[in-house]
């Protein structure tokens, strides 16, 4: 009566986010730690370094002599997977020399503490052995790897439905359509969305033994044709137990393959909308030259993982994973690539490699920019605009396994001068010219748009100009029209002291008489007011 009521406590929580095991333990069966044997590709943990991860792994203080392997949480309780025996009627499994596994539930405390396991359903525990299960977002819908006694080493996917208004009455048990004879599908995982599962599996075509996979999930909770992740991913060794960071943007899982430290090492790689980047080894602050397997996140950098690595209970212990995040940044400033001026005012634009925008910001009086978005090995375009020059790309990638910050200065390129009509005036276009609030005296970025000027009035010797200035409606009409003769004033002195003949230039300041935008009826921003604080080149007949 005792066990029912522990079983009974459990049913009452429904498990959205989970990963758990598959069968690592047959393959390593007849071995110790010490004598496992692994692929060719490994590497000294010196050789891997921490990769930009700073992981501190402690013991998650349930496991025991036998195998636990996390497999997600929810409403603060872990689930597991484990072989540990129920009594003395608990069958063994040839193949691993433990109890044929079941899931468990324990709740979370505050601290973190983790309560005594309680067997999580009654229904999904079977005298069959039970591995990894995922949830859909609805909590509705489970997914689950099971394996018959006959053949403990070869798992089959099942999908179930929760009851409505039970408490874990799973209901309508079904065999998925993508099971194969002589096929072992294991380790499943469902995106946050719900339409996509992973799962690992030695399919016919797989690169390696075991090969990691994803099927969209249809409506009715079907799923489509498996594909293949493909060579990025896999290798010619075995890669299990795919998980996806918090936000969807990074896959997780374990590969004998790559570059490890010896058998399961966990990689992560970042899911671009096309392919999937090169893995990246998670480091050797929690990889081992033992198997290190089933991390997913609870939090942005907090999360579980499995090891058989010495010093434990015994056989896979599940441990805690706290990465203490590599703080990066970009600074820089935006220069014009032939004075070397630095530019103001300019909008810097910080995207990844799938070109979605994670920051903007706007220069500074000194033409700086500074981001603080910055991930270790991420690949980053950093985008400007700037009335006057043309839109640009910069990639950068931040190399560096460290806290640090990046330095790059963005070279800009001036656009071409256009001489049109306007206004029934033929003009020479382009950018605005500042001049700080109140004063005369022309903004050193503003010397790069009269230097056009200067190229238009050599090239064609023949122009002459008229330089007229306007003003916004602060202050009063008398002093914006002083002001606005000053500053037209100020161009044409520009262009004097730059080799053009004075014959050729005549100046007049129209004060606040000839908006662009009318701030007198309608309130204006910021910017409208400096639009309409300008200088415009006219073309004399």
């Amino acid at each position: 009566m005792k066990t029912n009521i522990l079983v009974i406590i459990c049913l009452i929580s429904n498990f959205i986010f989970s990963q758990g095991p598959s069968n690592l333990i047959a393959e390593n069966i007849n071995t110790t730690k010490s004598s496992l044997s692994y692929t060719n590709n490994s590497v000294s943990s010196n050789e891997i370094g921490t990769n930009g991860f700073e992981f501190e792994v402690l013991d998650a203080g349930v496991n025991t002599k036998y195998s636990e392997i996390g497999t997600g949480f929810f409403r603060n309780k872990l689930i597991m997977v484990s072989s540990k025996k129920l009594g003395g009627l608990a069958k063994i499994d040839f193949n691993t020399n433990e109890a044929y596994k079941e899931l468990f539930c324990l709740d979370i405390s505050e601290n973190g503490a983790l309560s005594r396991p309680l067997l999580f359903s009654r229904i999904l525990n079977t005298n069959d052995s039970e591995d990894q299960l995922t949830f859909s977002p609805d909590q509705k819908t489970v997914y689950f790897t099971r394996s018959s006694r006959d053949n403990s080493l070869e798992y089959k996917l099942y999908k179930a439905t929760l009851e409505e208004d039970s408490h874990g009455n799973w209901i309508n048990e079904e065999f998925l359509n993508i099971n194969k004879t002589n096929v072992s599908i294991e380790t499943p995982f469902l995106n946050r969305t719900g339409d996509k599962l992973y799962f690992s599996s030695n399919m016919p075509g797989s690169i390696g033994g075991y090969d990691i996979y994803v099927s969209n999930v249809n409506a009715d909770g079907t799923l489509d044709t498996p594909k293949n992740l493909g060579h990025s991913i896999n290798t010619t060794s075995d890669e299990k137990y795919p998980s996806l960071s918090i936000d969807g943007k990074y896959l997780y899982f374990s590969s004998k393959g790559h570059q490890n430290l010896g058998g399961y090492d966990l990689f992560v790689s970042r899911i671009l909308s096309d392919k999937y980047k090169a893995p990246r080894n998670l480091g050797n602050t929690i990889n081992t030259s033992y198997d290190e397997v089933a991390y997913f996140l609870a939090t942005k950098n907090k999360g579980y993982v499995s090891s058989n690595k010495p010093n434990g209970k015994g056989s896979f212990d599940i441990y805690t994973a706290v990465n203490d995040e590599i703080v990066q940044s970009i600074e820089g400033k935006a220069i014009d690539l032939v004075t070397k001026i630095k530019l103001p005012n300019t909008l810097i634009i910080l995207k990844d490699e799938d070109n979605n925008e994670i920051a903007r910001q706007m220069t500074d009086k000194s033409g700086a920019f500074s981001f603080d978005n910055v991930v270790p090995f991420e690949l980053y375009t950093l985008s400007t605009q700037k009335d006057g020059f043309i839109d640009d790309d910069f990639e950068f990638l931040a190399n560096r396994n460290f806290d640090t910050t990046y330095n790059k200065d963005l070279e800009l390129n001036t656009t071409e001068p256009v001489i049109a009509e306007v206004d029934n005036e033929l003009r020479i276009v382009l950018e605005n010219i500042y001049f700080d609030f109140a004063k005369y005296s022309i903004k050193e970025e503003s010397t790069i748009s009269l230097n056009k000027i200067l190229k238009v009035l050599n090239d064609n010797p023949s122009i002459n100009l008229a330089i007229n200035a306007h003003t916004d409606i602060i202050g009063n009409d008398a002093y914006n029209l002083k002001l606005s003769n000053k500053r037209a004033a100020s161009a044409v002195k520009y262009l004097i002291k730059n080799g053009i003949d004075k014959s050729r230039l005549s100046s007049k300041g129209f004060g606040e008489t000839k908006p662009l935008i009318d701030c007198k009826t309608n309130s204006c921003t910021d910017e409208e007011h400096q639009s309409n604080r300008r200088i415009e080149f006219v073309i004399l007949d």
